[in-house]
C-alpha cells in the first residue's frame, strides 16, 4: 500500500518517518470549524473525518489517506492554536499548575471509504509556571502553531510536565503506536 499522511505538521512527518515506511505528504485544505456541542475528544475525531473527506483526489486501490487533528481540552474548553504571543502566554497561564487532556483523532481512509477513526486521550499535568518561564518560551520557541500554545517536545516539556497518563507520542499530535496498529491490522 501506498501510504498518504494528509498533514503539514512536521511532527506528524517525524513520527511518521519513524515507522521506516515509505509515505507522501499532501496538504489537504478543509473547514476546521465544528458544532459547538462537541466536546473533548469528539471534537478531533469530527475534524480529522473532514480533512479525510476533503481529500481532493480519489484513492486509488493501493492508496491510504490518514488524517488526523489535535486539540487541548481544559476545564470543559478547547485550547486551539493561539493567534498571537499574548494568547499563547494566556493558555499557558491558563494550563500552569493543572492538568489538563490531549485529544487526537485520526481517520484513515481508503477507496472504500473511511476504514477506521479513533481517538486518542492523554492527561498531562504541568507544575506552576513562573511569567519568566512562560515569556521565556514563548519568545525563544514561538509555539504558535500548536495547540494549547506548547511542544511537549520542547523545553516547556522538560520543565514543566510532571505527570503524563497515556501516549507521549500523541501529545506530539499524532499517536503513531496506535496508527502502526491499524495500519498492521488492515495489511497497509
Amino acid at each position: 500500500m501506498k501510504i498518504i499522511l494528509g498533514s503539514q505538521s512536521p511532527r506528524r512527518k517525524e513520527l511518521m518517518a519513524g515507522l521506516d515506511i515509505p509515505f507522501r505528504v499532501v496538504n489537504i485544505h478543509a473547514d476546521e470549524s465544528y458544532p459547538l456541542d462537541l466536546r473533548g475528544g469528539d471534537i478531533p475525531q469530527y475534524i480529522a473525518q473532514l480533512k479525510a473527506q476533503a481529500y481532493p483526489e480519489p484513492l486509488a486501490a493501493d492508496e491510504v489517506l490518514i488524517t488526523a487533528d489535535t486539540i487541548v481540552w481544559l476545564d470543559g474548553q478547547v485550547l486551539g492554536k493561539p493567534k498571537d504571543e499574548a494568547d499563547a502566554c494566556r493558555m499557558l497561564r491558563q494550563l500552569s499548575g493543572k492538568t489538563h487532556q490531549v485529544f487526537t483523532g485520526v481517520c484513515v481512509k481508503t477507496v472504500a471509504g473511511i476504514v477506521e477513526c479513533f481517538v486518542e486521550k492523554t492527561d498531562v499535568t504541568f507544575r506552576e509556571l513562573t511569567d519568566e518561564e512562560i515569556e521565556t518560551y514563548v519568545n525563544k520557541y514561538h509555539p504558535l502553531d500548536k495547540a494549547g500554545a506548547y511542544g511537549v517536545q520542547e523545553w516547556i516539556g522538560y520543565v514543566a510536565v510532571t505527570h503524563l497518563n497515556g501516549s507521549y507520542f500523541n501529545v506530539m499530535g499524532f499517536p503513531i503506536d496506535k496508527i502502526y496498529q491499524v495500519l498492521k491490522k488492515y495489511d497497509f
